[in-house]
């Protein structure tokens, strides 16, 4: 049959399968999740009318500036993402594609995700309060620490919750904010010798924090380069590898900008 087509329809004949493929494939679910920036939070202030931090057993501060922890926001597990959205993402910079299970753990269910989420985050919570009791030296001092924040899981405010329970209850050390009255944005993980761990999507979490009034960003120190990708103007990247790290960096700022490290 071909053999009596001219070549232009030969050629139309020949393609109709890859239309078929790509409507196909253009059509169906892939794996991947989409993001963009999401909510930040105050971990010094209020969030949903309930303070983020509380402290019993020890007096504590009144703080000025802000220490922001970031978060992304991703289309939800059960999320169908075709290969459109897949390449719209591509070329935004206020979105990214992610493999879906770079997100969410993977073969879970919604709800049993979002009871590892909320799992993770308690977790971090404690070892948080942990790191920063261990570096004041205050362990044994019958403090005691609650942390609340709403619809937010996973660990990667760790760092952030560090520093904000180190800010109430010492400050700079010497009398002064711990944010020099700035607001301070950030992300990692934290375990409990105070070692800060990446956390991925750091370049949308850089958006949220300027868009949210962040002139600083603490991030770890092995995502400087993701952080770098899409760095809103206005915003300056400190890497960060340890909590007395992030806390010498922020009193240095103060007193010596210059010392600070840059990514």
């Amino acid at each position: 049959m071909l053999s009596r087509l001219t070549r232009p329809q030969a050629l139309a004949v020949c393609a109709l399968p890859l239309v078929a493929l790509f409507a196909t494939v253009g059509l169906a679910p892939l794996p991947f999740s989409v993001a963009q920036p999401g909510m930040t939070a105050n971990v010094l202030g209020e969030n949903k009318g309930t303070p983020v931090i509380t402290i019993s057993g020890a007096p504590t501060r009144d703080t000025t500036g802000q220490l922001r922890m970031t978060t992304i926001e991703a289309t939800s597990p059960d999320a169908d993402i075709t290969l459109g959205d897949v390449i719209d993402g591509w070329f935004r910079t206020d979105q990214a594609v992610m493999p879906r299970d770079s997100v969410y753990p993977a073969g879970d269910s919604t709800k049993e995700i979002e009871r590892y989420n909320t799992e993770q985050m308690e977790e971090s919570q404690d070892i948080a309060t942990e790191a920063a009791l261990r570096y004041l030296d205050r362990t044994d001092d019958g403090i005691e620490v609650t942390l609340e924040l709403a619809d937010v899981g996973g660990p990667s405010a760790g760092l952030l919750f560090s520093l904000g329970i180190i800010d109430r209850l010492d400050g700079n050390g010497s009398g002064g904010d711990l944010t020099g009255g700035r607001t301070i944005a950030g992300t990692g993980t934290i375990d409990a010798d105070g070692e800060v761990g990446a956390v991925g999507g750091v370049a949308l979490k850089t958006q949220a924090a300027r868009r949210d009034g962040a002139t600083v960003f603490l991030v770890p120190k092995a995502e400087c380069s993701d952080a770098e990708s899409e760095l809103p103007e206005g915003l300056r990247l400190i890497p960060v590898t340890t909590l007395e790290g992030a806390v010498d960096s922020l009193v240095k700022l103060e007193k010596n900008p210059g010392s600070v490290p840059n990514c």
